[in-house]
């Protein structure tokens, strides 16, 4: 059955007449985007609280490779100067850029699904092997960098804020909001300076995802047994499979999240050099290892952001579609 009121206006006696059509034990389209715009906000939430910490060690060893020895380096020295907040400066804009981001990221994906399997030629959603299934994270890909890039703009200048103010590059005061850097920002640039990186997100994000999207639903595979669903596997493999997504994701496509970090960072301070003049200055100042300056604390915070993400994620799609499907 679907939750669709059979009365009212003919938009309302449209959709009966399609929720009548489809087979039993399905959702409608809406009701199902709806569904997994939900479940991705809540993934979103969960993929923040685990790793943010990491996140904004990430973010600092990227903008300034040259003030830090290295990951723990980097954490400590982060922790006596701000505390422990300091490690979780630029949560707000976290969570509002991977809730945004997740809840479209995957109602994005269950019609990038959709279409995919019509493309190939494929009865339903089921049909989609790991690849294609991958295929179609990366395109839904295309539409959640929309949101994305405005709120990691904010989140990236907020963790790098110490850091910028002691290289002088900023005069901000030391009370800085994510209202207070959104203001700036619009002031200086208008509504297109919260877009800074865009291309640079999109370069990041359509190949990441691809791999993200791909590992996740081959470990999925791997775990299952055989005469079995992959929407049966328990929590542990859920969050293996979730770890391995994020860490192919961070693997194949660190060196452009490098370069994205230093544009939106440093763009601060005035204007920026576009995607390739940046990553050319970057290889010719500081040689290729510049551009894999906070890895390890990104594939560390990888396993149990990413696999809280798809365990909150699944969770949550389980329990609403029952919900629906029972109503």
């Amino acid at each position: 059955m679907y939750l669709t009121a059979c009365s009212g206006d003919a938009a309302a006696r449209s959709v009966c007449a399609a929720d009548r059509m489809a087979p039993e034990g399905t959702l409608h389209p809406v009701i199902d985007a709806f569904i997994n715009l939900t479940a991705g906000a809540a993934g979103g939430v969960a993929c923040v609280v685990s790793g943010q910490p990491f996140d904004t060690v990430k973010t600092k060893l990227q903008t300034f490779p040259g003030l830090y020895r290295g990951f723990l380096d980097c954490f400590l020295k982060t922790q006596r100067q701000d505390g422990l907040w300091g490690l979780y400066q630029g949560t707000v804009p976290a969570l509002l850029a991977n809730v945004a981001e997740n809840a479209v990221l995957f109602a994005c994906y269950g019609s990038c699904q959709q279409l995919t399997a019509r493309v190939c030629g494929l009865e339903s959603v089921s049909d989609l092997s790991d690849l294609q299934n991958a295929a179609a994270g990366s395109l839904a890909s295309v539409f959640s960098s929309l949101v994305l890039c405005p709120t990691e703009l904010v989140k990236c200048r907020m963790q790098a804020l110490h850091e910028m103010r002691a290289a002088g590059k900023t005069s901000l005061s030391c009370r800085v909001s994510t209202w207070s850097i959104v203001k700036g920002i619009l002031q200086r640039e208008g509504p297109s300076g919260l877009f800074q990186g865009m291309s640079s997100t999109w370069l990041r994000e359509v190949p990441g995802y691809f791999f993200f999207f791909g590992g996740y639903e081959i470990s999925r595979s791997l775990f299952t047994q055989p005469g079995s669903s992959k929407d049966d596997l328990e929590a542990l493999p859920l969050v293996v499979s979730g770890g391995i997504g994020g860490a192919f994701f961070w693997l194949a496509v660190y060196p452009i999240d490098s370069v994205k970090s230093r544009i939106q960072v440093l763009s601060m301070a005035g204007k920026q050099a576009g995607f390739f003049l940046t990553l050319i200055s970057i290889l010719r100042s500081e040689g290729c290892l510049a551009l894999y300056c906070g890895l390890t604390p990104t594939v560390l915070r990888a396993f149990p952001s990413n696999g809280a993400l798809f365990l909150a994620y699944e969770l949550t799609r389980k329990a609403l579609t029952s919900q629906a499907l029972g109503s």
